[in-house]
This record gives C-alpha cells, sequence and structure tokens, in this order.
C-alpha cells in the first residue's frame, strides 16, 4: 500500500525526493507482482542452458497427442523433415510365449490345385500384463520326535523373515515399499488395491510394516554412509516436510527432509534424512568426520560445515542463474537488459561444461582454465561495474546480490576437473520424495518420516547403480548379509 501525505512539501526539492521514493516503491510492486504471477501461471521449470532444447510437458501426456497414431506406421516418417524413432525393442530378459498362427486347411490348398508349403515366418513382439496375482504361503514346519527316548521334539526350521511372526511375505513387503517409495502411491491406495482383491489388510498395519523394514535395514544404511563419506565431492539439499504428531509441536509446523549424495564414481550414494530442524547442527551432525569438497546453495545452515577443517564449500551456478532468469522475466518485453548480460556468460560456463563433458578430469581441469575462467574473470568486472548502480532491492539487484556475496565460492569449481558446476544431482535427488509428497502430503508420525527417509535412501541408491527397486530390496537377516547386498556389489536383476 503506498500512502500519500495529506500535506504535501512545498519545497520543491523535497517534493521531487518523494515522488522518487513512490516512483521506486510502484516500480518495486509493479516488479513483485510479475514475479507472482510468473511463479503462479508460468512455466514451472527454467529454460535449460541450451536455449534450443524444447520443455517437457510433464502433466499433458494424453491431451499433448493432437491427432491418433497409427501404430501400423508408427516407424513410419510422419513428415517430411522429421522422422519418428524407431521403437524400442522389449527387454530380452523378459519371458516369451510364442504364438503360432498358421492357415487354416482349406486356405493350404493352391489355386493351382497344389499344397502350400511353409517359406519362412514374420515375427513380432506385443506386450501382456498379467494382473497381480495374490496367493498364501502355507508354512508347515514338521515336529520330529524319537519314540525310544523322552529327548524333546524338534521342529523344523522356516527360512528367516525380514519381519518375523508377520502375515507379510518378502515379496508383499517389497511390492509395498516399491509402490509407495517408488511409485508415490499413499498406503490408503494401496490398502485399496489389496481390498479390491478381498484382502483386508489396514494402513495402519502396513505403515508398522513400512517402519519396521526401514529399522531392520538400518545396518546397510549405515554402510552406505561410510561409502557416501569416502566421496570427493558431496551434494546437499534440504525441503519440507509435515509430520502431523510430532511431540510438542503443532501439526501444522514444518520439518525438514534432508539429502546428501556422493559416493565413490561407479559406487553412488543417495541419502535422506529426517529431522525437525533446519539448524546448521543437522548437516554437521550427518557429515561428521567428513573431508572434501561440499555443493550445497546458499543457505546458512550450512555455513559451519563449510568453517570445518578440510571441508571446502561450493556454490551452485544453477541457483545463481535462476536469479537472473527471474530479473529477465521482468524486463519488458522485446527489451535486452542488464539481466541478459550476466544470462549470457553464465550460458557460456555452461557450453565449456558440455564441451568436457566426456573427457577425463585433467583434461577437464586444464579447459576450465583456458576457457572458464577469461569468463569468471568478465562475469566479475561486470558485477563490479553494475552492482553500484542498481538497487538491491528488485530482482536484479538481487541476482546480482547473490553473485557478488557467494562468489568465491561459485568461482572454486575450475579448481579440480571432478567439481560440478552446480547442485542439480542433489535436486534430482530429492525430486521423487517431492513428487511422492505431492501424493501422500505429510506423514503421521516421527517414525514414519524416518522411516521414509531410510526407504527412500535405499530406493534412490538402489536405482542410481542400476537396480529395479522391487527385484533387489534387501532381505537379509545377518550383518554379513549386508555388505554382500550394497547395490554396487549385486549384479543388476533380471526383471524375468
Amino acid at each position: 500500500m503506498i500512502s500519500v501525505p495529506e500535506n504535501l512539501p512545498d519545497d520543491p526539492e523535497l517534493l521531487k525526493q518523494l515522488l522518487a521514493k513512490m516512483l521506486s516503491r510502484v516500480g518495486f510492486l509493479e516488479e513483485e507482482n510479475a514475479l507472482l504471477r510468473q511463479r503462479l501461471f508460468g512455466r514451472k521449470s527454467e529454460q535449460t542452458a541450451d536455449p534450443a532444447t524444447p520443455q517437457l510437458a510433464l502433466f499433458n501426456e494424453a491431451e499433448s497427442v493432437i491427432e491418433p497414431i497409427d501404430e501400423a506406421a508408427e516407424e513410419e516418417a510422419v513428415a517430411p523433415t522429421q522422422r519418428r524413432g524407431k521403437r524400442k525393442p522389449l527387454p530380452a530378459d523378459l519371458p516369451r510365449i510364442e504364438v503360432i498362427h498358421e492357415l487354416s486347411e482349406h486356405e493350404l490348398t493352391c489355386a493351382c490345385g497344389c499344397r502350400k508349403h511353409a517359406i519362412g515366418e514374420e515375427v513380432s513382439e506385443q506386450l501382456e500384463i498379467v494382473p497381480m496375482q495374490i496367493r498364501v504361503i502355507k508354512h508347515v514346519r514338521k515336529v520330529y520326535g524319537c519314540r525310544a527316548c523322552e529327548i524333546a521334539p524338534v521342529t523344523a526350521d522356516k527360512p528367516a523373515q525380514l519381519i518375523e511372526k508377520s502375515m507379510a511375505s518378502p515379496s508383499v513387503l517389497a511390492m509395498l515399499l516399491t509402490t509407495k517409495y517408488v511409485d508415490g502411491l499413499p498406503l490408503h491406495r494401496f490398502e485399496k488395491v489389496l481390498g479390491r482383491q478381498g484382502i483386508d489388510i489396514l494402513r495402519q498395519t502396513l505403515a508398522r510394516w513400512v517402519i519396521q523394514c526401514g529399522e531392520h535395514l538400518q545396518p546397510l544404511l549405515n554402510l552406505m554412509r561410510d561409502r557416501l563419506l569416502e566421496s570427493r565431492i558431496i551434494h546437499c539439499d534440504e525441503t519440507r516436510v509435515q509430520v502431523l504428531k510430532e511431540p510438542d509441536r503443532e501439526p501444522s509446523s514444518q520439518s525438514w527432509m534432508w539429502v546428501q549424495t556422493g559416493g565413490p564414481p561407479d559406487k553412488p550414494v543417495i541419502l535422506f534424512d529426517y529431522s525437525t530442524s533446519r539448524a546448521q547442527e543437522v548437516p554437521t551432525r550427518l557429515l561428521d568426520g567428513y573431508r572434501g569438497y561440499v555443493m550445497t546453495d546458499d543457505y546458512a545452515g550450512y555455513n559451519a560445515l563449510g568453517a570445518q577443517v578440510e571441508v571446502e564449500r561450493l556454490g551452485c551456478w544453477a541457483h545463481a542463474r535462476r536469479k537472473f532468469i527471474g530479473a529477465q522475466n521482468v524486463q519488458p518485453k522485446g527489451k535486452t537488459g542488464r539481466a541478459d548480460i550476466a544470462l549470457n556468460l553464465i550460458s557460456k560456463l555452461y557450453g565449456i561444461e558440455r564441451d568436457f563433458k566426456t573427457s577425463g578430469d585433467a583434461e577437464r581441469k586444464v579447459g576450465r582454465h583456458e576457457h572458464s575462467l577469461p569468463v569468471l574473470a568478465q562475469l566479475k568486472i561486470w558485477i563490479e561495474k553494475t552492482q553500484p548502480h542498481v538497487t538491491a532491492q528488485n530482482a536484479l539487484g538481487k541476482a546480482i546480490t547473490y553473485l557478488a556475496n557467494n562468489w568465491s565460492k561459485l568461482e572454486r569449481y575450475v579448481e579440480e576437473g571432478y567439481l560440478p558446476i552446480d547442485n542439480n544431482s542433489a535436486e534430482r535427488a530429492i525430486r521423487p520424495f517431492v513428487i511422492g509428497r505431492k501424493n501422500w502430503l505429510f506423514s503421521d508420525t516421527p517414525k514414519g518420516a524416518t522411516a521414509s527417509a531410510q526407504l527412500y535412501s535405499l530406493v534412490e541408491t538402489a536405482k542410481a547403480n542400476g537396480q529395479e527397486p522391487y527385484a533387489w530390496l534387501p532381505l537379509a537377516s545377518s550383518t554379513e548379509d549386508y555388505e554382500t547386498l550394497l547395490p554396487w556389489n549385486c549384479s543388476p536383476v533380471s526383471h524375468s
């Protein structure tokens, strides 16, 4: 709200200053309104570094097909200048049922009177899905006794179970965890899926199974954290999560899910951790004893971690770029502004990264020193010249201030060829949790939130190492088994 004084000053100079303040305030409010409209109604993801890359219509899949597709002609050209890619073959490890199609007896007689003979065959494949089959495994444990003496009877053992004395078999638990933590299906919907098959299992029981699985598999997560702390670089990020029954807190209170990604290059690890706090003690505790580079955004909660001896903090160029995109969005349409200058230089930095994407660390380091350092120097000079002439309150001023305040962390990625330019690895890792949260909305209890962190860690690390979570989810019962069940110690499990 802009208030106009009832008694305007008579002094022309004071009146001029008042008018300038009011115009500045109007400009600020117009910019804030434009940014808000962009967030509400504009594109929900920023344009990639390559302007030619189209944005995917994530939630408009069916509607995006304007005309029906003729599947028989799917491999033919769809336009003179554009060809449809060939259909991807179905996985070779899927079981196959061969159905032979032959001519009827009367069709085997040729018009000339002779009998036709098979001279070849045409083969095509069609995917078939068998509906979920539910059955009961009845464990019959024989009891043995000796008729010649009074030694106590002996009962035959049955295989160790992930949850002892539970009706849930390993396959049921694997399906439950996969549907919730890979496919984002809330427990109440899985409860209905079972109900349609005549199986009545309350969601409270399903939730208890989930929590017990997370607790049982904690030793495996401990091994994964050991591998994470061996990383040269760890990415960190955090996102909100609501827990309804947190002791001494309102149901509307915000808690946090923290994610860390890293591990040796051939053994990627993704770990989630639940906490009621977003304070700096959390990342310091999670990465206790770590020595190496940490990639984060500019959130101050990571400052204590970055201040530790032998911990080097990196800045995220993707975050810096987004702020200039925000400034670009509020520029007059059709006009080039200062935000475009910064975005052009940042795009050059990303272009250099693409050029050396397949290079080794040593070659990439040399390439960065030869090509990226001059661009960084040019961008820094531009910041120093431009910052005094913009207000820190508008979108451009905020973007430039962010760049200036984080410059020492942002430019450090050129120190080594293996260092990343941004924190996109952590943002990609946390995305499945964010998508799942849109379905289940909140966790009921702290134990449930902790179990979610544990199980997201397992399935996302499995996926990162080429494992199908449903087939891989470990069912070990001893510590010795956990080492062998680390995702990188297993061959990718087949779909059959």
